[in-house]
């Protein structure tokens, strides 16, 4: 080749790979974009994890009163702990089932669009799923445990 291109003295303007080298290459390259996609992936589930805190906050503010009633006529911590994960576990899994979908939906219109294949891992959609809930669970357990702990008198007070 040195030959043919008349390189001499000069540097290659050429290159040459086997398959092994090209495979490699691809297989960097998938391995670089799905430490991409899980990165972006456990950001979004940080993000949806710390907005259901607050929604589940918020919702305990409102409803001090309530809660105070409920533990004023017999409630149990307990009871007001299983309540408020019950509803941070819903509220995780109901997001968990929308982002799958919407998953599913937009990566089957790429690849159709695209004309790429597409090969969908029901594990790791099991698997996100499941994340999702423990998502849940963990920023769930705080909101639940500041409702329990509610002073039945000071949270009838609240306005």
């Amino acid at each position: 080749m040195r030959e043919k291109h008349r390189l001499r003295d000069k540097p290659d303007d050429f290159t040459i790979q086997s398959q092994t080298e090209i495979l490699k290459s691809e297989k960097e390259t998938t391995q670089m974009f799905t430490n991409l996609l899980s990165t972006v992936a456990g950001i979004s589930l940080l993000v949806g994890g710390v907005g259901i805190l607050a929604i589940m906050l918020i919702s305990i503010k409102e409803r001090t009163r309530e809660i105070g009633l409920r533990r004023a006529v017999g409630a149990l911590k307990r009871d007001l702990l299983l309540q408020f994960i019950v509803e941070s576990l819903t509220l995780s899994l109901f997001g968990g089932i929308i982002g799958i979908v919407l998953g599913v939906v937009l990566s089957v219109s790429a690849s159709y669009l695209t004309k790429w294949s597409l090969r969908l891992s029901l594990p790791a959609i099991m698997a996100a799923f499941v994340f999702s809930a423990v998502i849940g669970l963990i920023f769930g357990v705080y909101p639940a445990v500041k409702a329990a702990r509610l002073d039945p008198i000071e949270a009838l007070r609240a306005e």
